[in-house]
């Protein structure tokens, strides 16, 4: 049915100290990523990694508190995507608390001004901005802060993407992937990097005696807003990340969020009190996303920033809807793509670096459909899309990768051996973006599959599930799922708990025209479990006899609790 292989996560250490304090099933869990005893696990804000270590860090603070000082106009400039919007947010709140009076924001229009501090966006700044601070951005905006600079603006970069061969003429960068710092995660989103900035501020602020003993401005406020970015923009989840988004879903459980992320939680009819991190991947994020995608996302910061619970509904209707569109736009375009895939010859086996590209396609879709056409390969995948109406001679593509394979770093390979041929990119190991003529589309399309063939193996080709191993008999309890589901956070790099085990298929059913509703025997005891899988039927029953893998979840259909299979792969046994 499927070329996808299941193996072993294997252990990566023996579990040590945790005494009864923790069932054996999570321990093992926990050894399988890295974490072998409780000081490990226990995620407290004093423990997050100093500030002070992040490179560039003091000529930031001390521009940031001479803004304060002298009421200077502080302009953010953010990005269209969650992690964006979510980091101009912190950056706004933050320094307001900090004592800023003009902070305001700016979030380029991708059909506009491009990504990042472009010196188109820089044009339309008001002559009054003073200072200037990027927030997931700036690394790669050589061009923008020089535009920015010659017209008298001070800039600070935060961001947290992989600098280029040149570093902008920045007053002040802080960006924990620099060449040569040493800050020891390299994982923090923009967002976190910002917070990071304040957290330095206001030690700076302290050191000056800004503060009263009992007027310290709590910055803990924020940590919602950076949960939130951080899982959304897919970075590891290490153990200093987990520490923040932990924290950050502490306080949208308890009721403590800003307004903005609870409206948007209850517009996905999640439920605050259960919230866990897939929620915030899955459901939150991409109602942001889809107004940087398809609108304004200066729709979704608004949403970030409002303090009054009936705008913030109001702000989120507008989202969902916003995100409903995506939903359809993405369908169509995907189903194009399988149609494109499907009438090459031969692509899985002939092509490793699969690019694509379809005139009427929408530039702020295509990185959609390169993830769900990654997932379906399992090979390296770049969407193209016009840059706009009113420039169809370029073409932006997205691009999203498999593990083993550094797509930024395979862009810059194909630059340096073909120079000219990408205009413009940016971006991480498993994500990237970039522009090029249209004319050069079939020769990038073959550049980049070049190298796709060079760097990976046969065995790197080859798609894998890990899993936890088998669930023991008797523990499909609702006390179990309820372990696993906040044992986390789950998300990049420290994955939820997967399991595998052999099932009868007692009986089935279809929900709407795809989806699958099981009930799977456990031959080992009889018991017999509710089980779904979703976008799974392909006109044929599933297997009598089956060997799935799975995430024990919890199903709260009408308020009533019950522990459910979700289920990511059947094979038949």
């Amino acid at each position: 049915m499927s070329k996808l292989q299941l193996r072993h996560r294997p252990l990566l250490g023996e579990p040590a100290g945790w005494g009864d304090g923790l069932h054996p099933l999570l321990q093992r869990i926990y050894a399988a990523r890295g974490v072998f005893g409780p000081d490990q696990a226990e995620h407290r804000l004093n423990r997050l990694l100093s500030p002070q270590q992040l490179g560039g860090m003091q000529q930031a603070v001390e521009l940031l508190a001479q803004a304060i000082r002298d009421d200077a106009s502080i302009m953010i400039a953010g990005d269209y995507d969650c992690d964006g919007a979510t980091g101009s947010a912190v950056a706004i709140r933050g320094l307001r608390l900090l004592g800023a009076q003009r902070v305001d924001y700016v979030v380029p229009n991708r059909f506009i001004h491009g990504y990042g501090l472009t010196p188109e966006l820089v044009a339309s700044l008001p002559d009054h901005v003073q200072l200037v601070v990027t927030v997931d951005n700036g690394v790669a905006s050589v061009a923008g802060v020089a535009a920015a600079k010659s017209r008298g603006m001070r800039v600070i970069v935060t961001d947290h993407h992989l600098p280029g061969d040149f570093l902008p003429a920045a007053d002040a960068i802080v960006n924990p992937n620099l060449r040569g710092d040493d800050f020891p995660s390299k994982a923090l989103a923009g967002v976190g990097v910002m917070f990071y900035v304040l957290l330095a501020l206001r030690a700076h602020l302290r050191e000056q005696g800004a503060f009263s003993a009992n007027n310290e401005p709590d910055l803990s406020v924020l940590l919602d807003l950076v949960a939130l970015g951080t899982v959304a923009d897919l970075v590891p989840l290490d153990f200093n990340n987990r520490v923040l988004v932990e924290a950050g879903m502490k306080r949208l459980r308890s009721r403590r969020g800003c307004a903005g992320i609870t409206a948007l939680v209850e517009a996905s009819q999640r439920s605050v009190a259960t919230l866990c991190t897939s929620d915030l991947g899955y459901a939150v994020g991409p109602r942001l996303n889809a107004a940087g995608r398809l609108e304004d996302m200066r729709l979704g910061v608004e949403c970030l920033l409002t303090d009054d619970a009936r705008q913030a509904h109001h702000y989120a209707e507008l989202l969902s809807s916003i995100n409903q569109e995506r939903r359809e736009l993405q369908a169509a375009m995907v189903a194009e793509a399988e149609v494109m895939v499907a009438h090459a010859a031969r692509v899985e086996e002939s092509v490793i670096g699969v690019s694509l590209f379809e005139p009427s396609w929408h530039a702020g879709v295509v990185g959609l459909v390169a993830s769900k056409l990654k997932e379906r390969l399992h090979r390296p995948v770049i969407a193209f899309a016009p840059a706009g109406e009113d420039n169809p001679d370029q073409l932006r593509g997205s691009a999203r990768s498999i593990a083993g394979f550094h797509i930024r770093d395979a862009l810059a390979t194909i630059d340096a051996r073909h120079p000219g041929l990408i205009e413009r990119f940016g971006g991480h190991a498993m994500a990237a973006g970039l522009s090029l003529r249209t004319s050069d589309y079939s020769r990038f399309a073959d550049a980049f599959d070049a190298v796709a063939r060079e760097w990976l193996s046969e065995e790197q080709l080859q798609a894998v599930l890990y899993t936890d191993g088998e669930m023991p008999a008797g523990m499909f309890t609702l006390e179990m799922a309820r372990l696993l589901r906040y044992a986390g956070p789950w998300g990049q790099a420290f994955p939820e708990p997967i399991f595998e085990n052999r099932f009868e298929c007692f009986s089935w059913r279809l929900m709407g025209e795809k989806h699958l509703r099981l009930s799977l025997r456990d031959p080992r005891d009889d018991a017999v479990h509710d089980a779904v899988m979703f976008n799974a039927y392909n006109g044929q029953p599933p297997p009598a006899m089956l060997r799935a893998a799975y995430e024990l979840t919890i199903n709260d259909w009408q308020g009533r609790e019950s522990p459910r299979l979700l289920l990511r792969h059947i094979e038949p046994i």
